[in-house]
């Protein structure tokens, strides 16, 4: 069984070294500017911001499963709005990949989620591979961001 762990904020520089390996390694980001941005204190300040602010707090978590990490998440969920879970990122290590996992992580980030107010989740994507990850838990396609990437969206299933 997949088990969500919350990373407080006094941990968060072990999370930072994984998340820059999984956006370069996956793709996401590629130019020099990218890397610069998402390795900088700018971007990691406004998270660590965001992780301790009073309302519609930022997570990170790990997903953990016999007392391994195979994955690892980002979020907000948005009590004040309308319960919005948005998801930054998303992802399975790379040795846990292709058998399953990442749908089990998904419901594990769901039902951990649950408490925290969310009722829906939102998320960019613009992977073709991960668009079809998405698609296959249920997303289905919700415009564009402000900056162009395509916007997926979840409802939360009727209990």
């Amino acid at each position: 069984m997949i088990k969500t762990e919350e990373i407080p904020v006094e941990r968060i520089e072990e999370f930072w070294d994984l998340h820059l390996q999984y956006l370069i390694n996956d793709g996401i980001i590629e130019d020099e500017e990218d890397i610069a941005y998402f390795s900088g204190e700018e971007y990691r300040n406004i998270i660590k911001a965001h992780m301790i602010r009073e309302t519609d707090k930022h997570h990170m978590v790990y997903f953990v499963e016999d007392n391994q990490r195979i994955g690892a998440a980002q979020y907000n969920t948005y009590q004040s709005e309308d319960g919005k879970c948005f998801i930054l990122d998303f992802w399975v290590f790379p040795a846990y990949r292709g058998n399953g996992t990442g749908h089990q992580c998904f419901e594990a980030l769901e039902a951990y989620t649950k408490a925290d107010g969310a009722v829906y989740y939102e998320l960019n994507s613009q992977k073709e591979n991960s668009i079809r990850f998405w698609k296959s838990l249920g997303f289905q396609e919700n415009g564009k961001d402000e900056y162009g990437m395509p916007l997926f969206v979840k409802k939360k299933k009727s209990c």
